[in-house]
């Protein structure tokens, strides 16, 4: 690193979980964010001025006016456009070390495949459940480390996938596709704002740590907040022997 980015980053530096060599692995490091909404703008906004070197935000949806009271990516002179560029935008504003690639497109099939495959860590920051799903089943495939999080109403959920470890569950363990699971978006029910960036942030520092490799990550346990209360508990889950997704063959 030079002695710009050793300023720069020295709060981390002084963390002895981190230090320099931490912190290189994060200059270094290349993460995947699929949604830059609700979850997506404050764990992009973490993940950039903490020096990952390569974000790659993924969003097929533009700046709508109701998504700025909570989408703190986003800007009202941004509305209309690309929530990817507008991220891009901000990120860059933030730290314009890191280089940041927008996918203005939802991602699926190969493309997907190889975003997933070229990062050390992705961000499930979406909103659907199909999305989930197809980046699940291609961290899997690449052994890719996957933080999944989710904000609606006033509970939100984090958990961490990573597909390295043996015997550790995948997303189709907890929540299996084709479940007759409702499809509850923040438009009908309403998000309380700061639940997004209680999460979003919470899935940074999975994603930090799962880079530095320091901690304990959340593999394996469900945390659920509720925001009404501010009380948290916390579940845990196992691989399902039987999930058609990450079980052996």
């Amino acid at each position: 690193m030079n002695d710009n980015q050793l300023l720069r980053y020295s709060r981390h530096i002084l963390l002895d979980e981190i230090g320099i060599e931490g912190q290189e692995r994060l200059v270094k490091a290349k993460v995947l964010i699929v949604g830059a909404g609700g979850l997506g703008s404050p764990a992009a906004l973490y993940l950039a001025s903490a020096g990952v070197g390569r974000i790659t935000l993924a969003d097929g949806d533009t700046v709508d006016l109701t998504n700025l009271q909570r989408q703190i990516l986003h800007t009202l002179e941004r509305v209309g456009q690309a929530k990817a560029l507008s991220g891009q935008t901000a990120l860059q504003g933030i730290n314009p070390e890191v280089r940041v690639d927008a996918i203005t497109t939802r991602l699926a099939g190969e493309a997907l495949a190889e975003l997933v495959a070229d990062a050390d860590v992705v961000l499930d920051c979406c909103d659907n459940f199909a999305t989930r799903h197809a980046v699940n089943r291609a961290c899997v495939r690449h052994r890719t480390p996957l933080v999944s999080g989710a904000a609606i109403r006033f509970a939100g959920q984090l958990t961490v996938f990573d597909s390295r470890r043996d015997d550790t569950p995948c997303y189709h363990c907890l929540f299996p596709e084709g479940d007759d699971v409702d499809e509850v978006r923040c438009a009908v029910m309403g998000v309380f704002a700061p639940l997004t960036g209680i999460i979003g942030a919470m899935q940074a520092a999975e994603a930090l740590k799962l880079i530095v490799g320091t901690g304990e990550v959340a593999v394996g346990r469900l945390c659920l907040l509720d925001a009404l209360a501010m009380e948290w508990r916390s579940v845990k889950f196992g691989r399902d022997p039987a999930c058609p997704v990450c079980a052996p063959p």
